[in-house]
């Protein structure tokens, strides 16, 4: 009797002595994680203040960007505040395409896609535009428009058909035109 009870207070005593092991090494471990040195600074965009608003300056930033949400009021005059496109091109297209019902409108990207139109006085015929606004800056190169032309057959069903590639280009130049008045208008407002 008394080797049994022996035995079981050695291994009870191993069971006690490895876990108690175990447990001090597991909170080593876990205080030496909390040892390693943090710096709570993140790199600063080059040209840019470190203090936001310094001398009692009025910090003016908003979650949108400082033209508001679209970028359409005030900020900067070249470039579109709080969208990643140019707000006079991005205005001017939604004003040139208003006639046309949009299918998908993306202003960080700069994307416009119409649904179909069919002009009235020409009901065999339907077209659909995708516009690319591709600058933030207000350039004659940054806007690409598409444009997609369907016919109605015989059996009464849209079959694509080609386009003139001047439709593309007066389209084009009507957002530059529309987007140079909104500029003009700007700063003169």
């Amino acid at each position: 009797m008394s080797n049994a009870a022996d035995y079981k207070a050695t291994t009870l005593g191993k069971y006690r002595t490895t876990s108690a092991s175990l447990a001090l090494i597991g909170i080593f471990l876990l205080n030496g994680c909390g040892g390693l040195e943090r710096e709570a600074r993140y790199p600063e965009k080059v040209g840019r203040r470190t203090d936001p608003a310094p001398s009692g300056e009025k910090n003016n930033d908003s979650l949108f960007g400082s033209g508001g949400l679209f970028g359409l009021g005030g900020g900067s005059k070249d470039e579109g505040g709080g969208i990643g496109v140019n707000s006079f091109l991005w205005r001017a297209s939604l004003d040139t395409i208003s006639f046309m019902p949009l299918s998908s409108a993306d202003p960080f990207g700069g994307v416009l896609i119409t649904d179909w139109y069919i002009n009235p006085q020409h009901a065999n015929e339907r077209f659909k535009m995708t516009i690319y606004i591709l600058d933030k800056r207000l350039r004659a190169d940054g806007v690409k428009v598409s444009v997609f032309r369907q016919e109605k057959g015989p059996s009464g069903a849209w079959q694509d058909a080609p386009s003139n590639p001047e439709t593309g280009v007066r389209v084009e130049n009507a957002i530059l035109t529309r987007a140079r008045q909104l500029r003009i208008d700007s700063e003169a407002g």
